[in-house]
């Protein structure tokens, strides 16, 4: 029973900022819950293993998410087709932000979303990206520097 209510703390306080790591990466809230919930159940099924649920579930998000991505990419350049843009809401500086985190690779979305939407340290980002320090803070510098590009374009 003890792993029920350990899976049920840790869901409730994870599941909102995994679907949003999710969804800044792949742009679409119903395949970012898919994603999400996935990894959950992944964890669950070895529950007893993980000795740090909230960087295990960050992790495994982060690369199904690229896994998604690649799909997409894939999919497209076969297909043709391209996804409907996300509904965006009327804030002005929230449209515009959000646009310019669109023209990042996925792999600085991640970096600064992990950063500075959910507030972790460059080692934690680096982990979670399963990348050297070093690799992390340049990813970080170099995302912060596109973004500032973006914005400034508009």
């Amino acid at each position: 029973m003890a792993g029920v209510d350990a899976f049920d703390a840790v869901y409730a306080a994870q599941y909102a900022p995994l679907v949003r790591l999710a969804y800044v990466t792949v742009g679409s809230m119903p395949a970012a819950e898919d994603v999400v919930q996935d990894v959950f159940i992944e964890w669950y099924r070895r529950i007893d293993q993980v000795e740090a649920p909230a960087a295990y579930l960050r992790k495994a998000v982060v690369s199904r998410c690229s896994s998604w991505v690649r799909r997409r990419i894939l999919e497209r350049r076969h297909a043709g087709t391209f996804d409907q843009p996300p509904v965006v809401p009327p804030d002005a500086g929230t449209v515009a932000v959000r646009a310019a985190m669109a023209q990042l690779a996925p792999r600085y979305r991640m970096a600064l979303f992990l950063r500075y939407y959910l507030d972790l340290s460059v080692a934690e980002v680096a982990e979670t990206l399963d990348c050297p320090l070093g690799t992390a803070k340049s990813l970080l510098h170099r995302g912060l520097a596109h973004l500032q590009a973006h914005l400034e374009d508009r």
